[in-house]
């Protein structure tokens, strides 16, 4: 679970959640990186962050030598629509070698500080984009990267974008974990991650309804019927597939 991590309050809120839940928590800053550094001391399990945005050197350095006598990775989470004013402006616009140009600045960064527990992602909301500049930076790395698709929209919308981006690159073998983004409860953004994976066949879990596109032979009023068993098979995690055909 990511949680955004914007004031000293937020900071004190971490260990109380850590201690509640079973599984990683990571801690998203942006600018200020004492932030970081209390989120570390919280027991958080990662940092989401931009070396390049909290400061100096020897703010970055505290950041990474804690992180590292912690042994907790860091992403660098390099987004379209807040890449550095001189890439912009070299490259014309957030053009895929301007991101990846700007995740390596990045990485750079931390490897300067001995810190290589990184991990990547590269986000756009255009999925053509962000294909082609994870393409380049698995090209030139191999630290893990972190696929979606940002600011993908609505539940039909974003969903389909993130299927197209996320279900091509990991179809080519690139990507080790994956977020969807939508316009929705982030609730609803699991089910459609676990549905890319499932028809990659990446990870099998729940059901996959099989159902008809009610054609001439259809006999019921198939619609409803499909809508409350899909409500219904979504509590199942067992791996299956069920069938609904309307002949």
């Amino acid at each position: 679970v990511r949680v955004a991590v914007l004031d000293e309050s937020a900071v004190e809120q971490l260990s109380r959640i850590r201690q509640a839940i079973h599984i990683p928590l990571i801690a998203d800053i942006h600018f200020d990186h004492r932030l970081a550094l209390g989120a570390l001391g919280a027991g958080v399990d990662g940092l989401r962050l931009n070396p390049g945005n909290i400061g100096g050197v020897d703010r970055v350095r505290k950041v990474a030598k804690a992180a590292r006598e912690r042994q907790v990775p860091i992403r660098i989470g390099v987004n379209s629509g807040s890449l550095e004013k001189e890439l912009l402006a070299e490259y014309g616009r957030p053009a895929p070698e301007a991101m990846v140009a700007s995740a390596l600045r990045h990485i750079r960064l931390l490897e300067d500080h001995d810190f290589d527990l990184i991990k990547v992602s590269l986000k756009s909301s255009d999925v053509l984009d962000t294909i082609r500049a994870y393409r380049l930076l698995a090209s030139q790395v191999d630290y893990p990267l972190h696929l979606g698709i940002t600011e993908a929209g609505t539940l039909l919308d974003g969903a389909i974008k993130s299927a197209l981006g996320i279900g091509i690159l990991l179809f080519e073998g690139i990507g080790d974990t994956i977020r969807v983004s939508l316009t929705r409860d982030p609730v609803d953004e699991i089910p459609v991650a676990y549905s890319i994976l499932r028809g990659l066949k990446l990870r099998e879990r729940g059901v996959e309804l099989i159902s008809c596109p009610t054609c001439g032979r259809t006999e019921i009023d198939l619609i409803p019927l499909v809508e409350e068993a899909d409500r219904l098979l979504r509590k199942v995690r067992t791996p299956l597939k069920v069938a609904i055909m309307g002949c």
